[in-house]
């Protein structure tokens, strides 16, 4: 059975799925009718296309190389264990827009957090913010028997003005991994302006 997370809320993918070790983080989202642009100041034509990515940390929480970063100009990680599926440019059609799966025991030792961030591609260019997007959603599937593990929803109010968001975390606890639901709306200018946050 799915477990509906709320904002800062952690789970044990050890005792939620036992064996775990090939996940898919799957990634949705809607344009909500008649958007009014950014900050609904400004009327937008463009297609809305929301950009997932992985960034790995160390154990100080910092990001050791731009390879560690997994996102639509870098798809697959060095080591096998990260590979994002492609990038959807528009958001449209029901289920995952975008889909990272994520291989745990190939995730190598000195990598301790992988982060899930989501950021709008040219934002400020098509005046497009976080508001304008409803029925966002992050949610982990175990890839063994494609059971949904976890499901974390967004509301697309809570985050007027924003360009960017933390959606959660997967992260090493004691001989496991844990998710924590962050939700944490960012105003940015890109996937770069996040990575700084983490140097």
């Amino acid at each position: 059975m799915t477990i509906n997370l709320q904002k800062g809320q952690r789970i044990s993918l050890v005792k939620e799925a036992p064996g775990l070790t090939r996940v898919l983080c799957g990634l949705g989202w809607d344009v909500a009718p008649g958007s009014g642009g950014f900050l609904g100041l400004f009327g937008s034509t463009h297609d809305y296309d929301l950009d997932a990515s992985v960034i790995c940390l160390d154990s100080h929480q910092k990001l050791r190389d731009k390879s560690d970063v997994i996102y639509f100009g870098n798809l697959r990680h060095s080591s096998g264990s990260i590979s994002h599926l492609g990038d959807n440019l528009t958001g449209e059609g029901n289920g995952d827009d975008e889909q990272i799966i994520v291989e745990l025991p190939q995730i190598s030792p000195n990598i301790e957090t992988l982060v899930f961030v989501v950021n709008i591609y040219k934002c400020h260019q098509r005046k497009q913010d976080f508001g304008q997007v409803k029925n966002a959603f992050v949610r982990l599937l175990n890839m063994a028997n494609n059971q949904e593990i976890a499901r974390y929803n967004l509301s697309g109010a809570a985050y007027s003005g924003m360009t960017g968001m933390i959606l959660a975390e997967l992260y090493r606890e004691n001989k496991g991994w844990d998710m924590k639901a962050i939700g944490e709306g960012v105003s940015v200018n890109g996937l770069e302006e996040i990575l700084r946050s983490y140097r």
